[in-house]
């Protein structure tokens, strides 16, 4: 008897994993035409995904089930791409956008979720209790949507994407008092023993903290045993296990991963190992996040829809258009041009995936029915397959120039040796250096002002972002010989630069620098040349003193190319180890060259 129990046993294993292949081969090819159909149609993968996972739902063919599982999976998705992006924010970066994430974040988290609250219990008989329990997880946007569309844009690192990562980063440390606000309108007496939101607030700090110290007391140290071995394996094994782990540890004090997970990223962004782990960890993330989304189509309430369509294609409406109005008048309060605040809007007007977990706590609170968890479900999903259409339909808008700037001329087919990117005080240097020259140069800018003012000088500057791939083009950069990007601070980086150079293989790239910084992140970008930007006028400020100190010819020239040789050196090796701090002996720390006695 025990052999035959054995035996079926074995065979309802291999009957469960014949199911599940199935159901991944489904899935799959599901998703490969629905998201090449939406690509094609220029409506992104997004929207894709969430029509293939309704399609093959338990609401339409019914060929997958038990989506709420594969969501549950498929959540570490979210939690991977947090953790990427972490490895591109250095907690210094991180620092410096402090304003937009507590300031630009709180107004649009709170505003937002009083604002929908109000859109509810106006249009429907929910107790005010409800209403807010509904409303606030509404003023979330979907991480998972947003963060992929901003870096198939290339605008991740824009101020522009700044402002909407740090609104996003914001909504996930929201995730805390919205679950301690429903916890304390809890009406399910089971709830009464949990902890109070100050202990939930101290946990959160408690795990922030070790998450820190565990990245730099203990992570770091193990990659750099894992890299002494040159197995990548163990390195993508490490990888995964420092997500799941950082992710593991909320989870289990009852928060945010993705939270976890971003911590974990930022703490390794600034280790000589970064690249390698965003190589490594994005197969997975891509794979897990489109298995996200197609689990949210499936978990898609036809019949909830079907049952009160105009309230729930309302209720989507309202929330979009809400969202919209409050974050442009935010955005307008914080300075924005308005154009760039209603792309903002327009970006995060979706509801978020955090709305699905937070509505379930509601319904186990008793604070709304089952019924009313699946119809605002179904308002979260619809609202985001709106958001691909809404950029979509707007793009004309949002992109033309600003009303001052109608009059300024946008380059169309130039022909130049040079095209020079930024019109500042350094570009002016360089453009009028490769005029002095013979050269012939094509100049573009954004600041309305500055070609205005190069104008009355009688130099011809072309309005445009000169980071746009079709901008250049149009530029002439497909038959230039040199693009200079003499732009300020960190606006051009490696994946910039690389994207240049494959589209416009015949040109030579040079690219001016903010600091070493900076020149350590363009490190192995494919750039011919970059400067730092005042490297050069330091060396001669230091030339004219040792002359005024009264030191030889010789003496001067022989400093100067000590100290230009072991800078070069320096600056390799802190680039190959992606540190700061690598060849620290190299640096001129005490006088080298003696004067002359006579």
């Amino acid at each position: 008897m025990n052999m035959l129990a054995a035996g079926a046993e074995a065979a309802k294993e291999t009957a469960a994993g014949a199911h599940m292949l199935m159901d991944g081969f489904i899935m799959l090819a599901a998703a490969l035409v629905f998201v090449l159909l939406f690509r094609r149609m220029g409506l992104g993968a997004t929207l894709g995904y969430l029509v293939a996972g309704a399609v093959v739902g338990p609401q339409v063919l019914g060929l997958v089930g038990d989506a709420e599982g594969i969501l549950s999976f498929a959540e570490l998705g979210i939690v991977l791409l947090l953790f990427v992006v972490g490895l591109e924010l250095n907690p210094a970066r991180l620092w410096r956008m402090k304003r937009e994430i507590f300031g630009l974040g709180l107004l649009q988290v709170a505003l937002c979720g009083l604002a929908i609250t109000a859109l509810i219990r106006l249009s429907t008989d929910f107790t005010p209790a409800a209403a807010l329990a509904l409303g606030l997880p509404l003023a979330l946007s979907s991480t998972a949507q947003v963060l992929p569309m901003l870096q198939s844009a290339g605008r991740l690192r824009t101020p522009f994407g700044e402002r909407a990562f740090a609104v996003l980063l914001f909504q996930d440390l929201s995730i805390i008092p919205l679950i301690t606000i429903i916890a304390a309108l809890s009406r399910n007496p089971a709830d009464t023993g949990g902890p109070a939101g100050w202990v939930l607030a101290l946990m959160t700090l408690a795990a922030m903290a070790g998450l820190i110290a565990a990245g730099r007391f203990v992570i770091r140290p193990l990659f750099g045993l894992i890299g002494g071995l040159g197995e990548r394996e163990l390195f993508i094994v490490a990888a995964l296990f420092t997500v799941a782990a950082s992710a593991a540890l909320m989870e289990a004090l009852g928060l945010s991963t993705a939270l976890g997970a971003f911590i974990a990223g930022v703490m390794l962004a600034d280790s000589p190992y970064r690249h390698e782990l965003e190589a490594d960890v994005e197969p997975f993330r891509s794979i897990l996040l489109g298995m996200f989304f197609l689990a949210v189509g499936m978990m898609l309430d036809l019949g909830a829809i079907a049952e009160r369509p105009l309230f729930v294609f309302g209720m989507a409406a309202g929330l979009i258009a809400v969202k919209v109005a409050v974050i442009v008048g935010i955005g307008l309060a914080f300075k924005m041009r308005w154009r760039a605040a209603l792309a903002l809007g327009l970006l995060l007007s979706q509801g978020g995936e955090f709305g699905f977990v937070l509505f379930a706590q509601a319904r186990d609170a008793l604070l709304i029915s089952e019924s009313a968890s699946s119809i605002f479900s179904a308002v979260v999903t619809l609202s985001m397959a709106t958001t691909p259409f809404l950029m979509a339909a707007t793009t004309r808008i949002r992109r033309q120039p600003m009303p001052d700037a109608g009059t300024r001329e946008e380059p169309s087919a130039q022909t130049a040796n040079a095209l020079v990117v930024g019109y500042g005080r350094f570009g002016q240097t360089v453009a009028q250096t490769l005029m002095a020259g013979g050269i012939t140069v094509t100049l573009v800018d954004r600041d309305v002002e500055m070609i205005d003012t190069a104008g009355e000088f009688g130099a011809k500057v072309y309005f445009g972002d000169g980071t746009r791939l079709d901008l250049l083009r149009q530029a002439g950069a497909g038959e230039a010989q040199l693009i200079l990007f003499c732009i300020d601070r960190d606006q051009v980086d490696a994946d910039l630069v690389r994207a240049v150079k494959d589209a416009f293989p015949q040109a030579y790239v040079y690219v001016r620098a903010f600091d070493r910084r900076s020149v350590m992140a363009l490190y192995g970008s494919g750039a011919e040349f970059v400067v730092r930007e005042v490297f050069e006028s330091a060396v001669r400020m230091a030339r004219l003193g040792l002359d005024r100190l009264g030191l030889s010819e010789q003496q001067i020239e022989s400093a100067v190319d000590s100290y230009r040789s072991r800078d070069k050196q320096r600056l390799m090796k802190q680039s190959e180890a992606n540190d700061l701090y690598a060849a620290r002996e190299i640096m001129v720390t005490e006088p080298q060259i003696p004067r002359d006695e006579d």
